[in-house]
């Protein structure tokens, strides 16, 4: 299996992760950036709502894979979308927004798992992955495999160094290499070099 394809299985079981219900609407975030502005532009209220119809499920599946809760995760996609209407009320720079709002979602996500002083706990994450079906009518067979082959790669996914899992999840949620290296604050080079170290260990892994 070559490492375009493992990207690919990887992403198939990282993107069909079920997510929680949300609790927090749209208008929620809205209603306090009102409270901190006197006025809302409809253009820029316009654009975070796109925004947030697009990326709130990627938002949440990634600040999930660092280890946070569900409330937590939710909370912390609630603020990114308002950071980022308050950014966008200033007149600050439109360039690559969706960068951005990972950006800011990456570094709440570390800040609030510090603050908590616990490790990663990933049981929650790794059993919703475990359960997911690539294959919508599989055979106990194929589920058998499947389920074996998922818990391999799951389990050389955990034993990643925490910087080469962060490259791995934004590559699986669809970021370009620039946007990745923006985020972690890591040259073009090294998001290369952990990719493509972390795919040859799923290879590795693959292969059983």
């Amino acid at each position: 299996m070559g490492g375009r394809g493992n990207v690919e299985y990887v992403s198939s079981f990282v993107l069909s992760m079920a997510l929680p219900e949300s609790q927090f609407g749209f208008p929620a975030v809205l209603a306090r950036a009102a409270d901190a502005t006197p006025a809302v532009c409809s253009e820029d209220e316009n654009d975070v709502i796109q925004l947030f119809d697009e990326y709130r499920s990627r938002l949440l599946r990634y600040v999930l894979s660092i280890g946070l809760t569900a409330a937590h995760g939710e909370e912390i996609v609630q603020d990114v979308f308002l950071a980022l209407f308050r950014h966008l009320r200033l007149g600050r720079p439109k360039d690559n927004l969706r960068g951005w709002i990972f950006r800011v979602a990456h570094n709440l996500a570390l800040k609030t798992r510090m603050s908590e002083q616990t490790r990663p706990d990933r049981a929650e994450f790794d059993e919703t992955l475990a359960a997911a079906q690539v294959d919508p009518q599989p055979t106990p067979e194929q589920q058998f495999a499947s389920g074996q082959r998922q818990q391999r790669l799951m389990a050389a996914v955990r034993a990643l160094p925490e910087r080469d899992q962060y490259c791995l999840h934004l590559r699986a949620e669809g970021l370009r290499y620039r946007e990745i290296a923006e985020i972690l604050e890591m040259s073009l080079g090294a998001v290369s070099i952990s990719l493509s170290r972390s795919l040859a260990r799923l290879e590795r892994a693959d292969r059983g």
